[in-house]
């Protein structure tokens, strides 16, 4: 009667830590997950954001610092972007930011390419420099207006 309380708590175990991993995979899939106390908050304005989405990456170099937290449209009808990256790094303050794609039709992701200045960002400050989107479709779309024009 021993070995069957011990194989049936073993099992029961085991059919938990599935239910466990599984519930994991699905939040992990779903783009839920807790990054840790926040980071450094900052901004950068864009005219074109093209698929640019809350939760996509913001890189330095290919290694992801932080994310997209909101978009929100400016007075001005530019696309404000909010960004949290990690709060230990020291990015100077002429720094830029420009939308990027992965690959010719991934996702959008925004990257960080850092500037020389002394002087560091801080909570809350703003890119100076940020780069649009670079969209396929309006150049596609320029280049067969110049053929039929020709």
């Amino acid at each position: 009667m021993g070995t069957s309380r011990v194989r049936d708590l073993i099992v029961g175990l085991f059919v938990l830590g599935g239910i466990g991993a599984l519930g994991y995979l699905s939040l992990s899939v779903g783009g839920l997950s807790y990054a840790g106390p926040g980071g450094l908050t900052l901004h950068a304005t864009f005219a074109e954001i093209a698929g640019l989405s809350p939760r996509a990456p913001v890189v330095i170099g290919g290694v992801k610092i932080g994310t997209v937290t909101s978009i929100e449209l400016d007075a001005d009808y530019y696309a404000r972007v909010t960004i949290d990256v990690d709060a230990t790094l020291r990015l100077p303050d002429d720094s830029s930011a420009a939308i990027l794609t992965q690959g010719l039709l991934g996702n959008q992701y925004i990257g960080i390419e850092l500037g020389a200045s002394e002087d560091m960002l801080e909570m809350g400050d703003e890119f100076e420099t940020a780069h649009d989107a670079f969209i396929m479709e309006r150049v596609i779309g320029r280049m067969m207006d110049n053929l039929a024009g020709s």
